[in-house]
C-alpha cells in the first residue's frame, strides 16, 4: 500500500511564497516520475509541474519562472514564489510508475489580500 501524504499548504498574500511537501511511503516499487497537480474552485484539475526519473522537470507556462519542483528520492517539493490570487486551488501530489498512479489527499493553498 503506497500512500501520499502532502502539506505545506495554507494561506498567503499575493506576492509571498509557500513550499508545499509530498511524502511517498514506497520501499519495493520504482517511481518514474513526480507531478503537482492543482483543482483552482470551479475549475478542472489541471498539472502544475512534473519531475521524471531523469529529474528532467516540466512547467505550466502561467507558473514559470515562479515555481520550482525537486525530489529526493520519495520526497517531493514545489517552491512557489510570488504567488497570485490565480494560483489558490487545491494542490495534489501524484506519482507514478510503469503501471500505477498514486494520488494524495490535496493541500489547500489560498492566496489573498
Amino acid at each position: 500500500q503506497v500512500q501520499v501524504v502532502e502539506s505545506g499548504g495554507g494561506l498567503v498574500q499575493p506576492g509571498g511564497s509557500l513550499r508545499l511537501s509530498c511524502a511517498a511511503s514506497v520501499s519495493t516499487i520504482t517511481i518514474n516520475g513526480m507531478r503537482w497537480y492543482r483543482r483552482p474552485p470551479g475549475k478542472r484539475r489541471e498539472l502544475v509541474a512534473e519531475i521524471n526519473s531523469s529529474g528532467t522537470t516540466t512547467y505550466q507556462d502561467s507558473v514559470k519562472g515562479r515555481f520550482a519542483i525537486s525530489r529526493n528520492n520519495s520526497a517531493m517539493y514545489l517552491q512557489m514564489n510570488d504567488l497570485k490570487p490565480e494560483d489558490t486551488a487545491l494542490y495534489y501530489c501524484n506519482l507514478y510508475t510503469a503501471q500505477m498512479n498514486y494520488w494524495g489527499q490535496g493541500t489547500q493553498v489560498t492566496v489573498s489580500a
